[in-house]
């Protein structure tokens, strides 16, 4: 296995249509990403992508093949010092390592690229394989938000991790 990042291409539209399409992924993701995601949606998200310098979402690949995605949210006002982290691995991937692997990649890159002190990621309660992969990455809980999060109709504790830079 060798994990990669790469920034996302208009070549990735079908590849990224297709994993966001996957109701188990999409079930932990933001509800402002459609489901279902048409590649219009992607060939938005990707065009849009490819303007940002530096880049923000990045491709996770293992050897060539796209199993996954990264990338930060730039915080702003009296958050200037904090990005937010999230990510995704393609359902036929989970349990192989590789996000604890694309996460701690993202990490050093942000935290060489940014000038900023903190990364911030929010996980759904149910979402423990990802609190796991960040807690291996130095990440530490510093709350929880009950019934902080709306998802399908149901209310769940959103769990705030965060990782500091060290000075």
């Amino acid at each position: 296995m060798y994990i990669t990042l790469r920034p996302w291409t208009i070549d990735d539209v079908a590849t990224l249509t297709e994993y966001y399409n996957n109701v188990n992924i999409w079930n932990n993701l933001r509800n402002y990403i459609p489901h279902p995601y048409t590649a219009v949606d992607a060939e938005k998200f990707i065009n849009t992508q490819i303007e940002i310098f530096p880049t923000l979402n990045f491709a996770i690949l293992n050897e060539d093949e796209i199993v996954g995605g990264i990338g930060i949210t730039l915080l702003d006002d009296v958050y200037i010092m904090n990005v937010e982290l999230g990510y995704w691995i393609a359902e036929p991937f989970w349990g192989q390592g590789i996000a604890t692997i694309a996460v701690g990649l993202m990490t050093q890159y942000v935290f060489e690229t940014f000038a900023i002190n903190r990364i911030v990621a929010e996980v759904f309660d149910y979402n423990k394989a990802s609190m796991r992969v960040l807690e291996k990455n130095g990440y530490y809980l510093e709350s929880v938000r009950r019934k902080g999060i709306l998802k399908n109709e149901f209310l769940y504790d959103d769990f705030v991790w965060v990782k500091q830079k060290l000075y």
